[in-house]
């Protein structure tokens, strides 16, 4: 098998992984979210950080947070944020949201791209990120609500993704540093879940943890879940383009809403049909800019190297 096939394999696995999580977190639903996130980033931690020991290469997660202390902090509360949010969305039986959410996000990193970092954008990107606010518009409208959690879920991933742009470290380094720094605060959330009867944000009191195998071994596993996906997608991704990266991401967010239509029996509206049609749509027109673009870009080296 050719190196990029081996990267488009890696990515098609850690995206089926990403868009299967929800059954994953719909099985600690009655675990309240903030220790369920508690534990992925305890656990998360432990995870990478043998990871790291046997690469010998655990010495770079302390170097990295003395040398951009303030950009793994925002990227550590960006990621845990978007985190917290997907978990309770499966929680509350808003997964559909959260799906949309990950299809909206490109169209956020956009934007954010032209705004913050002074990209260019041509007609056709304006085009796609135009139809995303429509399809935004017209579903709170006919639902009288605000997606808000689709919203909130492409903003920090987005926000996510432009933090980590100015991390000079690969992505299992970077995100190792993200949850030491956010342990402390999982750390006290756990002490306050199991020994001062802390209750999440959906009431219910926590320290599930050793309470029974299934939800010990639950709460353990999402920490590889969160690992081994991202060490496939970093794999992955220095073996193809940009370009077929992008494309075969929308695996995550199309296996998440299928989830939660078909095995959650979430509702899917009219106003929800039209809102992901004209999103689909955008996507579609934005991803074949981009493909344009990047065979453009080929070509020329080609040329230039021929």
């Amino acid at each position: 098998m050719t190196e990029p096939k081996k990267g488009v394999l890696a990515i098609i696995v850690c995206c089926t992984v990403w868009g299967l999580s929800a059954i994953y977190y719909k099985a600690l639903s009655h675990v309240p979210p903030l220790e369920v996130l508690s534990h992925r980033t305890l656990w998360s931690f432990v995870f990478f950080g043998l990871v790291l020991l046997l690469q010998r290469r655990l010495a770079l997660v302390p170097t990295l947070i003395r040398k951009h202390f303030a950009v793994v902090l925002a990227a550590a509360v960006a990621i845990s944020t978007n985190w917290f949010l997907f978990i309770l969305s499966v929680q509350i039986g808003r997964a559909t949201e959260a799906s949309l959410g990950y299809y909206i996000f490109p169209l956020v990193a956009v934007l954010l791209g032209r705004f913050v970092l002074g990209e260019q954008l041509s007609r056709v990107k304006w085009l796609a990120v135009g139809m995303a606010a429509l399809a935004v518009v017209l579903l709170t409208w006919g639902l009288g609500i605000a997606p808000w959690i689709s919203l909130a879920l492409a903003i920090t991933f987005g926000f996510y993704g432009l933090f980590k742009k100015s991390m000079a470290a690969g992505p299992v380094v970077s995100v190792a540093a993200e949850v030491t720094i956010l342990l402390p605060l999982a750390l006290v959330w756990l002490y306050g879940a199991h020994f001062a009867g802390w209750q999440g944000v959906t009431g219910r009191a926590g320290g599930f943890f050793g309470g029974n195998l299934s939800d010990t071994l639950l709460l353990i596993g999402a920490g590889p879940l969160t690992a081994v996906p991202l060490m496939l997608f970093s794999y992955g991704s220095r073996r193809v383009t940009l370009s077929t990266v992008g494309l075969v991401q929308y695996l995550n967010p199309t296996l998440q809403f299928a989830v939660a239509v078909f095995v959650f029996s979430e509702s899917f509206t009219l106003w929800h049909a039209i809102a992901f049609a004209i999103i689909w749509t955008a996507l579609a027109i934005y991803s074949f800019d981009a493909l344009t673009a990047d065979r453009r870009v080929q070509a020329k080296r080609a040329r230039s190297n021929s």
